[in-house]
């Protein structure tokens, strides 16, 4: 059984066919233990850390950061026995007992280009010292390496049989004839590394970012260190903006006239989390029939119950919010309105008896709604904890896939940028989706007098299909009755 394991992307939930690696936590020659985290992988769905499934040193990385990979592709190779020797060549016997080249067939391999010039890990790709890469076990090759040809560039011409099979001999140096005195040829253009005709400097997404806009590295001068072209530099090109280091042969426009060209523009990637939201957000507009339906609450009373509940001694230590009292209204409304939390399944509509409660969450990759499973059979506190905990992953990056499939009912909280409601757009396979907005103290009428309250408004979503305008009402109208006094409706409906 071969040593060399090779470590293929898995399928990390729900169908995902690709992941992007944001990060490898290690390097070629680490050794590794067994569940060690050891790459950082953003998925349509959330960004997660995947463990190593053996222990071992690893030997080889295939992707580096920032590529896109399918998943059941080779990302990593792991020496799952370091300690045990050299490792065998493709004939079985040791490397250090394979024949040892001759000197004339030495002779006849020729230095590999400079880095870059031919992919490394490939025959005829730069070997440690200089040398050509050979295949393990067969030796050195006769024939010089070449470089592989360009996109776009002239290819090789291959090799004639008679050159084939003619041994490598140092040819006859014929003196060169006098040549006439010529005018200097201007410098040629310099690449990223500085000089002509050399490899490029760029980092993985730049070289990326080049092939996605059709610009040719080669052709660009580095703005970056050690000359290395920047995205800056790939966008200047792309845009048909001249470098900043080049003279400019244009009279720059009047300081009174607009200008509107690409270089005032972002392009921003759509992928991962953000693009699985827009996908979801389309089918879901497009398909579901959405009625949204709005309730203004005087929540005083909510509020001071929130306080009160803030100084028991057993709940000092809980973050306790106006959220958490949202989600016990929602929960309690949907045991008396079982029918809001089902799915459209064409020729049936499906009545979940429990409820995932989705919480959405706005994270640095996009928005995503992780949910808390069998919501409704927890006590409050325990209710109070899971909300915690769901917003501190959200915020590190780190819900999982499975924290964010099989929601059945949703709740969105505008108010803490200060909205007053909104109307939501489903998420798919779910019936409703409520919208809680700012709490703001207003003048309201209280027993027969204009007194200040503090107020918010509802906004209630939800699939005419399923539901219709009287089982919304009556579910919305329910949610606004306990936030007006939850200690009454506690008492009456449980």
């Amino acid at each position: 059984m071969s040593r060399i394991k090779e470590f293929n992307l898995p399928d990390l939930g729900e169908g995902l066919t690709e992941g992007e690696i944001l990060a490898w936590l290690v390097k070629v020659g680490d050794d590794i233990e067994l569940n060690q985290p050891i790459v950082e992988v953003e998925t349509a769905k959330a960004a997660v850390e995947i463990p190593a499934k053996w222990a071992g040193r690893v030997q080889a990385i295939f992707h580096p950061e920032g590529s896109t990979v399918e998943v059941g592709v080779p990302i990593i190779a792991i020496d799952t026995d370091p300690n045990a020797g050299p490792l065998e060549s493709t004939t079985g016997a040791p490397a250090s007992e394979l024949p040892t080249p001759s000197a004339a067939s030495l002779a006849a391999v020729e230095v590999a280009p400079a880095e870059g010039m031919v992919e490394p890990g490939l025959i005829g790709g730069v070997a440690p010292g200089g040398r050509t890469a050979v295949l393990v076990g067969y030796g050195p090759r006769n024939a010089p390496a070449k470089r592989r040809p360009r996109r776009g560039g002239v290819p090789a011409q291959p090799a004639t049989p008679a050159q084939a099979a003619t041994p490598a001999q140092p040819a006859p140096v014929a003196p060169a004839p006098a040549a006439p005195a010529a005018p200097a040829a201007p410098a040629p253009t310099v690449n990223g590394n500085g000089r002509a005709g050399g490899p490029v400097l760029a980092k993985p997404p730049v070289r990326k970012l080049a092939r996605d806009l059709g610009v040719d590295l080669a052709t660009l001068t580095g703005s970056g260190p050690l000359g290395s072209i920047t995205r800056e530099d790939v966008q200047r090109a792309a845009s048909g903006t001249p470098a900043a280091a080049e003279p400019l042969t244009v009279a720059a426009p009047a300081a009174s006239s607009a200008s509107f060209g690409a270089d005032r523009e972002q392009r921003i990637p759509v992928k991962g989390v953000r693009k699985l939201t827009a996908e979801n957000m389309a089918r879901s507009a497009f398909t579901a029939p959405h009625v949204t339906e709005f309730l203004t609450v005087d929540v005083t009373r909510a509020m001071k119950a929130l306080d009160r509940l803030r100084d028991r001694r057993e709940w000092r230590d809980v973050r306790v919010s106006p959220l958490l009292l949202v989600a016990k209204a929602v929960l309690l409304a949907v045991k008396r309105h079982p029918m809001v939390n089902s799915t459209w399944a064409g020729d049936e509509i499906v009545v979940k008896e429990y409820v995932n409660l989705g919480i959405a969450a706005a994270t640095e990759r996009g928005l995503i709604v992780p949910n808390i499973k069998d919501a409704g059979r927890l006590t409050l506190r325990e209710l109070a904890d899971a909300m915690t905990g769901l917003v501190q992953t959200a915020k590190s990056g780190k819900t999982s896939p499975a924290d964010m499939s099989g929601g059945t009912l949703t709740i969105t909280n505008v108010g803490v940028f200060g909205v007053d409601t909104g109307t939501p757009i489903l998420p798919p396979g779910e019936s409703a989706i409520l919208a809680f907005g700012a709490v703001r103290e207003q003048p309201w009428v209280h027993k027969g007098k204009v007194k200040p309250r503090l107020v918010t408004t509802l906004g209630l979503s939800f699939d005419h299909r399923i539901i219709d305008g009287e089982l919304g009402s009556k579910f919305l109208r329910d949610i606004g009755d306990f936030l007006a006094d939850p200690e009454a409706a506690l008492l009456a409906w449980t």
